[in-house]
């Protein structure tokens, strides 16, 4: 099977909706349309729109458009043969060998995919480690965590012995030495006599590992970055390892933060990853909220407890990006820090990244000392869950931590803890709300309302809140839109099924593309429409076309098709059609009368050119009567 044969074939097995039901939360919107907030930019509104028949996505607000490999590749950031690769996984088809569009991207995808393998390699060592006599500290460790087995199990939780030495002869076995220096899991020193590098000018791995470049002079140059620690992988929203955070089990100085996190590689960047997501993507979705906490162990304890929708920021601060993450799944997130001083900081700069991004929020405070872990170990799940159900909305949370920082009794304290709030308030996008949440600030710290909305209007001065563009379409009429659906209908109709042919004796099947087809070319009535031009792409198109939407060739005529076709709630029938092609007849012998109309009131006209207009006239309020008669009407020249 050719390369192009496998990524027809696949795409035709890869349900679009489901695919993009991984990364986006859709709902009905039609008999065919699904819709959702798009992943590519912010928005509350929903846009984004998916069909399931035609197997194309379509944002009305940014102009994404594409296909489910389209899809895949913008969204993961990948080449269009890895997306091919991804969504054969999805759906456990096996891949041929596939091709790369340049050297540089092949170079690329091989280093990605040694990494993954590498990563792979080194979560089976860590928990082979965790299982050895040298393990039993870390198990141990785990253990007055209260974590059984099977958690330990499920998320792959390992052992880095504190030799620097046993990883990297592990993993040569398998890989070279630059690779295992790209991946994140090692440090090096440089040898005597030899000036140091640091890791930005190290040789990149090219994936060639038959190149005598390639192979290290120096086996004893690189150790294992991860000693001593027990080791947390963290995985991509698709289940992948990517990197690691390893938590000493030493408590002298020289053992190194508490936390250890891998730095950034090809295949990691920690303000992009949520941990925990892979586990908890599928109840977010069925719950329609998200728990978000700090720390891995917290995660791991929330979700051990049975609260499966809940996350971690992943060695960071929480980030806009991975906000942007959250949001594809769902845009309810109930925020549980740590209550210490700390952690409230923490709060307050992630409630103003997901009030930027129009999340609903809610904030879950426990008891002074007490982060989820240990609640949960110390109260149980039940509590936590009561906890839970307790949670206060966002802006009551941070009118408290005003109230409690800078009381209210004085005029002084009144003006700090209004500037503590305005900042908050800025960033609400709707308007409406800004103005609840200052009459609610007006009276909880006894200020004029007038007062504090002069003070936000002239803090906030003017805000430009994204609006959703409606598509250019409100010049078309619904007969175009008709002629429209049926020269789309080719590329289905050239895909499906064999049509009989009159010339075998039965009547050919219904082919409303053709029929269109005919029409136009033959008459020429879509000239001067609003749609001409995409009437005129859609004629022009080769007929084994698959992907409609490439056929438009400009950013309008896109949002205009893809408006038309997701809303195709009429079947395409043979009286449907001639409805269409009967109406645009008449609109086009009207502009024809216009036009005679014009003519004959322009003066210096000769007789017999005067009674050809008349009689023109005639034919076209005659033919106006009865559409289907301006087939017998000659076109006219341009006068």
């Amino acid at each position: 099977m050719t390369s192009d044969n496998f990524k027809e074939s696949l795409k035709q097995q890869a349900d679009i909706v489901r695919i993009v039901g991984d990364y986006v939360k859709l709902r009905k919107a039609g008999a065919q349309n699904f819709s959702g907030l798009c992943p590519f930019h912010s928005e509350k509104t929903p846009s984004f729109s998916v069909h399931a028949t035609r197997q194309f996505y379509h944002c009305f607000g940014c102009g994404a458009s594409g296909d489910v490999f389209s899809f895949v590749q913008k969204l993961e950031n990948i080449t269009f043969p890895e997306a091919v690769r991804l969504i054969a996984q999805k759906l456990g088809v096996p891949m041929p060998k596939v091709a790369f569009s340049s050297p540089q991207e092949a170079q690329d995808a091989k280093v990605r995919m040694a990494l993954l393998d590498v990563h792979e390699r080194a979560v089976a060592f860590f928990q082979e480690c965790l299982r050895r006599p040298e393990g039993a500290n870390a198990r141990e460790y785990l253990k007055s965590r209260g974590l059984d087995p099977e958690i330990v199990a499920r998320f792959k939780i390992g052992y880095a012995p504190d030799s620097g030495f046993l990883l990297r002869d592990s993993l040569r076995r398998e890989f070279d030495e630059q690779l295992l220096r790209e991946s994140g899991l090692f440090s090096w020193k440089e040898t005597a006599g030899s000036e140091p590098r640091p890791a930005s000018d190290q040789p990149h791995f090219d994936g060639d590992l038959s190149k005598p470049e390639a192979r290290s002079s120096q086996p004893s140059a690189i150790y294992s970055k991860f000693r001593n620690r027990v080791m947390f992988p963290i995985a991509n929203d698709q289940g992948k390892i990517i990197a690691f955070t390893g938590r000493t089990l030493s408590s002298d100085e020289k053992s190194g933060p508490k936390y250890l996190n891998s730095p950034e590689t090809p295949i990691y960047s920690n303000s992009k990853v949520l941990f925990n997501l892979n586990h908890a993507k599928e109840a977010i979705r069925k719950l329609d909220y998200a728990i978000l906490v700090e720390g891995q162990m917290d995660c791991i304890s929330v979700f051990a407890a049975g609260f499966q929708n809940v996350i971690a920021s992943s060695g960071t601060a929480f980030t806009e990006l991975q906000s942007k993450l959250l949001g594809r799944f769902s845009k309810n997130v109930v925020v549980n820090f740590d209550p210490d001083t700390a952690g409230a900081r923490a709060t307050e700069r992630t409630l103003a990244l997901l009030v930027e991004e129009e999340f609903n929020i809610k904030v879950l405070t426990l008891e002074t000392g007490f982060d989820p872990d240990l609640f949960i170990r110390r109260k149980g799940k039940d509590a936590y869950a009561d906890a839970l159900k307790h949670s206060q909305r966002y802006f009551d949370y941070l009118i408290e931590r005003a109230r409690a920082q800078f009381p209210a009794r004085t005029g002084e304290g009144k003006v700090k803890a209004v500037n503590y709030l305005l900042p908050h308030i800025q960033r609400v996008p709707n308007r409406i709300i800004r103005d609840e949440l200052a009459a609610e600030i007006s009276q909880k710290l006894g200020i004029d309302s007038a007062v504090l909305r002069q003070e936000l209007k002239h803090a906030a001065g003017v805000r430009s809140a994204t609006q959703v563009k409606s598509p250019v379409d409100s010049q078309i009429t619904g007969a175009e839109r008709v002629l429209i659906r049926a020269l789309a209908s080719a590329s289905q109709i050239s895909s499906g099924s064999d049509r009989t042919s009159a010339r075998e004796g039965t009547d050919e099947a219904f082919d409303p593309a053709r029929q269109a087809q005919y029409v136009l070319q033959a008459e020429r009535l879509h000239e001067g429409m609003s749609s001409q031009p995409l009437l005129e792409a859609l004629l022009q198109a080769n007929p084994e076309a698959q992907d409609v939407m490439e056929l438009a060739k400009t950013d309008e005529d896109r949002r205009l098709l893809a408006s038309i076709l997701m809303h195709e709630d009429e079947e395409l029938t043979p009286e449907t059609l001639e409805g269409a092609v009967r109406a645009l007849r008449r609109i086009h012998l009207r502009r024809r009368l216009e036009q005679v109309q014009q003519e004959l009131q322009r003066s210096g006209r000769q007789m017999d050119e005067l009674q050809a207009l008349l009689q023109e006239k005639v034919r076209l309020k005659r033919a106006l009567m009865d559409p289907g008669m301006a087939e017998e009407i000659p076109r006219q020249a341009p006068f």
